[in-house]
């Protein structure tokens, strides 16, 4: 039985008892990379993580293994509050899958390790890169006490990358400005702001991004919702 005390061999053997082949093929037609992936679901690696609990030089030898599950397994493990902002850059460096970005950051946010996201917006790598925006969406929504002048800082990011037409890019930099307008009614006006002069650029990836945003925040529904 793992429990807190299980070390990384006996979670990854663990791991590999709940191996679906099956899964494996369904992840593939979701861009999710499967080169080194057991299948088993999210839910299921959240629940192998409640048994295990969190123990940060654990999580970190898990990340070593290159397995996927075992490296969301580490996510799900690690100590956001002694996790430093050198640790998430070397796992940056091995990030190769949007789900696994997605997953970082979020504890990116929660370790608030905010200073990463101007240097990962900066840096050429698409899953790096798409880190970065992922935080400013985990941060809008997750972060209710946050300063609004914290999350509306990101919006020139959010200007200068919506070029970019990187598939997984794109689609965070997109979801970070509605995340952002979706926020509050502070937030809101801003973010919308951005997303009609976007909508009107002549860059066909920055008009995308625009448009979808300005349609989603344009809603009455959301905008009646807003406080």
């Amino acid at each position: 039985m793992i429990g807190p005390s299980s070390d990384p061999a006996e979670l990854i053997a663990h791991l590999e008892t709940l191996r679906s082949e099956e899964n494996v093929a369904g992840m593939a037609r979701f861009g999710i990379v499967t080169g080194r992936a057991l299948g088993i679901s999210n839910p299921d690696i959240r629940a192998v993580a409640r048994l295990a609990k969190r123990d940060h030089v654990r999580a970190m030898q898990l990340w070593q293994s290159d397995i996927r599950e075992a490296r969301l397994l580490a996510l799900c493990t690690a100590e956001p509050k002694r996790l430093t902002a050198e640790e998430a850059r070397s796992w940056a460096n091995d990030f190769n899958s949007w789900e696994i970005v997605d997953c970082a950051a979020d504890l990116f946010v929660e370790a608030r390790l905010d200073e990463l996201i101007p240097e990962f917006a900066a840096d050429a790598r698409e899953f790096v890169r798409r880190a970065a925006f992922a935080m400013i969406a985990g941060a809008a929504v997750h972060r209710k006490n946050e300063s609004d002048m914290t999350i509306l800082a990101w919006l020139p990011l959010i200007e200068a990358h919506s070029g970019d037409s990187r598939n997984f890019v794109r689609k965070a930099v997109n979801w970070a400005l509605r995340s952002i307008g979706k926020r509050n009614r502070g937030c809101h006006g801003p973010a919308l702001r951005l997303a009609k002069l976007l909508a009107e650029t002549p860059d066909k990836t920055a008009r995308w991004i625009g448009r979808d945003a300005v349609r989603e925040l344009s809603a009455e529904k959301l905008v009646a919702r807003l406080k």
